[in-house]
């Protein structure tokens, strides 16, 4: 939590422009990231099973995502902002994937299934925002020519992350159908494919 706190107040001092990080607030920000990252483990070494496993996932994710926010607060480049977004989207993934493993069966599957659906649908969108910043940055250079192509990148970026959602919905509707058999299942499968145009 005192990570989140010290990430979001470097980010929101720098959006503001009220001050440049120095190597040296970088530094000891990273620092503190890291030992707070050596208490929280120590959180979880008293549980068991699954529950200590879900605890291990949820610091882990907590400490990439703060050194992704860090490094993109330190450097705001669009890669830096791309992977933070990704680091996000694979830190819930891998607390999702953990809380599955409580479950069995189709169930499970589907948990799964949602799961991955939700990661493929944050990096889709972290992957149009990240091209549509390059779009507006390079837009930004040049005449009318290059906000034309910038516009139609923008147009693709959006329509590739749509094509990736609405595939990893799809995924998660036809995983939903195996619960079923005989003709419910087909109906349940056709009317999958009918939703989402496969």
């Amino acid at each position: 939590m005192k990570t989140q706190i010290i990430v979001a107040a470097v980010a929101s001092a720098l959006s503001f422009g009220a001050f440049a990080m120095t190597k040296a607030d970088y530094d000891a920000s990273k620092n503190r990231i890291d030992a707070d990252y050596k208490v929280a483990k120590e959180r979880c070494a008293p549980m068991s099973a699954n529950a200590k496993d879900i605890c291990q996932a949820e610091e882990k994710g907590k400490h990439n995502v703060a050194k992704k926010e860090l490094e993109a607060s330190y450097k705001p480049t669009d890669k830096n902002r791309y992977d933070a977004r990704v680091a996000k989207a694979d830190a819930m993934y891998d607390v999702a994937k953990e809380k599955c493993d409580d479950q069995s069966g189709n169930a499970k599957d589907v948990c799964v299934k949602e799961a991955k659906a939700v990661l493929a649908k944050a990096k889709a969108d972290a992957k149009a925002n990240k091209e549509v910043a390059a779009a507006v940055d390079k837009a930004g250079e040049k005449t009318a020519d290059a906000n034309k192509q910038a516009t139609e990148k923008i147009a693709d970026a959006r329509k590739d992350a749509a094509e990736t959602k609405l595939d990893a919905d799809y995924k998660v509707a036809k995983e939903k159908c195996d619960a079923l058999s005989g003709t419910a299942k087909d109906n349940c499968v056709t009317a999958a494919k009918t939703k989402y145009g496969k």
